[in-house]
């Protein structure tokens, strides 16, 4: 079945009942900085928010700030992530981004999406995390695995995989001031109730309006 935009009605109603099910809901990455929370994001690809939670410490440790992140010996820094996966991949990110921020931004994260997302290993979801969390703008809605399917799974998006355009999707039925909020929304409701291999429907508070319920 083709997909429709969803009523304002209905997505009113989605917010305000994950709102009500997920009042703690927010970023659960670990950090102190904005360089951490960009270096921890980086992390987060393919790789849970506890993994990463469990890794950051030892790495801010060694690499206190930028400068001696882009100083780093590859090896170390490789060693010392390994167990988020990718790990040479996401050196390689990690160290050109603190270059770059060196370079380029007086040491500093920016706030624009256009200068993050020319970060090495910085896509929108990245950005879109960053902006949100740090400086409290919303350009974008961050999305993430999670997001993607609980958002396709309650009608919001279609079942399109490619992460941009579910954004985008999102962007246009969901009004802009909870642009922030939604992503940690979904995210909760799917760490805790929609489950990708066993969703709770019984004790969703979505299941009499879920398109995907099963009961």
């Amino acid at each position: 079945m083709a997909y429709q935009q969803p009523s304002p009605e209905y997505v009113k109603t989605i917010l305000n009942r994950l709102r009500a099910a997920h009042p703690d809901a927010h970023c659960e990455l670990n950090y102190e900085t904005p360089l951490q929370l960009l270096v921890a994001t980086i992390l987060s690809a393919q790789c849970t928010d506890v993994r990463v939670n469990l890794v950051t410490p030892d790495l801010f440790s060694k690499y206190p700030d930028v400068t001696a992140l882009a100083a780093a010996d590859r090896s170390e820094l490789e060693e010392t992530i390994r167990s988020t996966g990718f790990f040479r991949q996401k050196a390689e990110f990690i160290q050109s981004t603190a270059v770059s921020l060196i370079q380029n931004h007086g040491g500093d994260v920016p706030d624009e999406m256009n200068e993050l997302t020319q970060l090495k290993g910085v896509a929108r979801k990245t950005a879109n995390v960053v902006l949100g969390e740090i400086y409290g703008k919303a350009e974008g809605i961050t999305v993430d695995t999670h997001v993607k399917r609980i958002a396709h799974k309650l009608g919001l998006t279609s079942d399109n995989k490619d992460p941009v355009k579910v954004e985008r999707e999102l962007m246009a039925i969901i009004p802009h001031e909870h642009w922030i909020d939604i992503s940690h929304l979904l995210i909760f409701h799917g760490r805790r109730i929609c489950i990708a291999r066993r969703p709770d429907c019984p004790n969703c508070s979505l299941n009499d309006i879920c398109p995907s319920v099963e009961l």
